[in-house]
């Protein structure tokens, strides 16, 4: 996704002007609640008060399920509190990809005289969870019937090392519960649970890092304003990209600091609003403001150069609707504020291409009745989004792509430091993680976020558990990985939905105007040696020469080598300039161990399973 460039016109073929590079990234950032504890939130419908107060929660279905949970990083552990609008048992569990099958499964039920009852369980398939008898990994804490609901307090590690159980992986998690409306039959002194039919759910949760998105009642009396389309018909193509330009309401004469901006997506179009981005146009755009331009983004040309750098925010498929800034920093728009004009770049996926479909989705934002301490502030890292920076080969499960942000970009950064509050990574189908890590004195001291569960369905805004600060000369290593076993043909970086992007976005505070992306492409150098300068190093002929290539087992292997080895381009921009800097590798630095799953040691020994039962699961293809 990103605004329009003539791809005829790539560095591959003639140079750019300081805007036209840029244009070849997608921006998506998010905005993010601040990190207070959560007590009871309006959502919230179980008439039964939490036993504690918990960091995280969310009404899993209106009027029949409400989740609350917090993680204690130090034990590795999280605790749920999890009620159902029924007095039979109730489930919940954590699943590989939103089914019955592989998942790992926490039962519990309170029985005629109060007492609690809580199992861990396995589902191999489409059937009853079996009893995991070797290792108990989820705790039954304590519990309670009242008015017709059933609340369970339960713990477990977030990764057990149990091969019947699925961690909890930081980024996006597949939450599957069910319930019944009795409680189980008891036989012989084990449990028997029927079926519980249609009483199951799915729900995708970023579980350790998730952003307390509030209701919408919150912000009620507060000044807002909307960049919104009315009914603008939507080709039948399977990819469009609409843009307009909007300017701010001439009635904020004075700075105000937005607090919170809703997605507004029209009920009828769900299915086809794949996502959209608000970017700031630059101080010096002058539009005619009887006649903003509105369109097709390549139709508009040039109009969108001068609003196709600096990112505001936006929403992806996936994602909640409501989204809070916290409460030191805010979006600043109207009075003194630099930008007067945005624009709002639509992502239609219109897959089956149907017509007369109209639109009328857009963003409000709601504004504060008094400014905040600081400015918020976006940054982009990743690849560039078009072919030259990203080539998967079919039938590869695991191809990594790296870039690299190094101190000379990042001297930018103002020597108090900006505080990262927020993480946004971004790629599409073929993605399976995305993580950027901090590099200091050449070694990597934390992840600034690790996406290790990433989920194309589900592109959510991530709250880091602790604000992270970044100084001048921190080095930020990002790293996209992708499998395309179920394609045939060759993945290109791009903006439709079957092509791929590398994107991991970052909102910070204080505002910096200096620095807005830090992104690698492969250098034109690496395409002649790849190719063994047998073809023009134009766009086009690059991409024909991707497309053409016969992929064997020996040359995606060899691909995986050209990316690690190659000699790269470095973008980034020092405000209104785009830089691009040629290097003749990609930086090393030392990394930290890799991750081990240990137990504490209390647990020790309640990790192995019998080899009879590994044996099974390998049978079953539970595991590799």
């Amino acid at each position: 996704a990103h605004l329009p460039v003539d791809k005829h016109k790539h560095r591959y073929s003639c140079p750019t002007d300081m805007y036209s590079h840029i244009m070849w990234f997608s921006f998506f950032s998010f905005v993010i609640l601040s990190a207070d504890v959560v007590q009871q939130l309006n959502a919230i419908s179980s008439p039964i008060p939490p036993y504690i107060n918990y960091t995280y929660a969310t009404e899993l279905q209106p009027n029949l399920a409400d989740l609350w949970w917090s993680i204690d990083d130090l034990r590795n552990e999280i605790t749920f509190e999890f009620h159902i609008n029924t007095t039979g048992w109730i489930a919940l569990g954590i699943s590989p990809a939103g089914g019955m099958t592989g998942a790992d499964i926490g039962l519990g039920w309170i029985d005629q005289s109060g007492q609690l009852h809580f199992e861990d369980r396995y589902a191999y398939g489409f059937y009853q969870p079996m009893v995991d008898n070797t290792t108990q990994d989820w705790f039954g804490l304590q519990g309670r019937e009242v008015n017709g609901w059933t609340a369970i307090q339960f713990k477990r590690l977030l990764d057990t090392c149990d091969i019947m159980d699925y961690p909890i992986k930081s980024g996006t998690n597949i939450v599957i519960y069910a319930y019944s409306l009795e409680d189980p039959v008891i036989i012989d002194g084990k449990a028997t649970i029927k079926y519980h039919g249609d009483r199951r759910y799915t729900r995708a949760i970023p579980l350790q890092s998730y952003a307390n998105p509030p209701p919408e009642s919150k912000f009620s009396g507060l000044d807002y304003f909307d960049f919104q389309l009315h009914n603008y018909s939507v080709p039948p193509n399977e990819t469009t990209y609409h843009c307009t330009v909007y300017k701010i309401p001439a009635r904020f004469p004075k700075r105000r600091h937005a607090v919170a901006h809703k997605t507004i997506i029209d009920p009828a179009n769900i299915d086809i609003v794949h996502h959209m981005l608000m970017y700031e146009c630059n101080p010096s755009a002058v539009f005619d403001d009887k006649s903003l331009p509105s369109g097709i983004c390549d139709d508009l040309g040039e109009a969108l150069i001068p609003c196709s750098s600096n990112i505001a925010t936006g929403w992806a498929v996936g994602g909640d609707y409501i989204n809070e800034f916290p409460e030191v920093a805010g979006y600043p728009v109207g009075g003194d504020f630099e930008i007067k004009y945005y624009v709002i770049q639509m992502h239609y996926n219109n897959l089956h291409q149907m017509s007369n479909r109209t639109d009328s989705s857009g963003m409000r934002f709601y504004l504060g009745n008094q400014l905040r301490q600081y400015d918020i502030g976006y940054l982009t890292l990743g690849q560039d989004s078009d072919a030259t920076a990203i080539a998967i080969p079919p039938h590869d499960d695991r191809l990594v792509i790296d870039s690299y942000c190094p101190a000379l970009v990042t001297q930018n950064i103002p020597p108090t430091g900006i505080t990262v509050v927020a993480a946004f990574p971004h790629t599409h189908l073929q993605g399976r993680t995305v993580w950027t890590k901090i590099v200091r004195n050449n070694k990597a001291v934390q992840y600034l976020f690790n996406a290790d569960a990433y989920t194309f369905n589900y592109q959510f805004q991530n709250r880091l558990p602790q604000p992270i600060t970044l100084y001048p000369g921190d080095e930020l290593a990002t790293r996209c990985i992708y499998s395309t076993t179920n394609k045939s043909d060759v993945t290109l970086g791009g903006e439709a939905t079957r092509n791929e992007m590398c994107l991991h976005m970052f909102t910070y505070y204080p505002r910096m105007n200096n620095l807005h992306v830090c992104s690698m492409t492969n250098s034109r150098e690496a395409w002649a040696q790849v190719t063994n300068n047998s073809i023009p190093l134009d766009y086009n002929s690059i991409v024909k020469w991707l497309t053409d290539r016969q992929w064997t087992t020996q040359s995606i292997v060899d691909w995986q080598t050209f990316y690690n080895s190659t000699s790269k381009t470095l973008i980034y921009d020092n405000g209104d300039k785009i830089i691009m800097v040629d290097l003749p590798k990609l930086p090393t630095y030392e990394d930290f161990e890799p991750y081990q799953c240990k137990k504490n040691a209390t647990d020790a020994g309640t990790s192995s399973r019998p080899f009879e039962l590994h044996r099974l699961l390998k049978m079953m293809k539970m595991i590799s």
